[in-house]
């Protein structure tokens, strides 16, 4: 796994801080890029209609869309598919960076060409 991920957020998303705390705990280097045309980079990352959250990381060959939990990332870079990135949409409750506790299974997905198939349920 790479040591250094960029973190692209909003300026005004606190909880895209509490992403990036998350992934400072796991070990990574996090740089924070406030930008506020995150469609732009969602857009040039492949990230698919409907898959889109609050940030956007790059993590080495891979996109991180929103607030994915770290067991999917090891996931990813475990088994290293030929995807370009995982997302889990939206701010689902309970996940790294998000108030309140866990209310359903996260469906993260992977992408590919801007199409979104399954990749893990935690």
């Amino acid at each position: 796994m790479p040591e250094t991920a960029t973190l692209y957020k909003n300026p005004s998303c606190m909880c895209c801080d509490g992403y990036a705390e998350h992934l400072k705990a796991k070990g990574l280097d996090v740089e924070v890029i406030e930008d506020q045309e995150l469609s732009q980079v969602k857009m040039d990352a492949g990230v698919p209609h409907g898959q889109g959250s609050c940030h956007t990381v790059m993590l080495g060959e891979y996109v991180i869309e929103g607030h994915v939990p770290f067991a999917a990332i090891d996931k990813l870079f475990d088994e290293r598919p030929d995807v370009d990135g995982i997302a889990l949409a939206g701010m689902p409750s309970g996940t790294p960076g998000m108030p309140g506790p866990k209310q359903a299974p996260y469906e993260v997905m992977s992408f590919e060409n801007r199409e979104a198939s399954p990749f893990v349920t935690l």
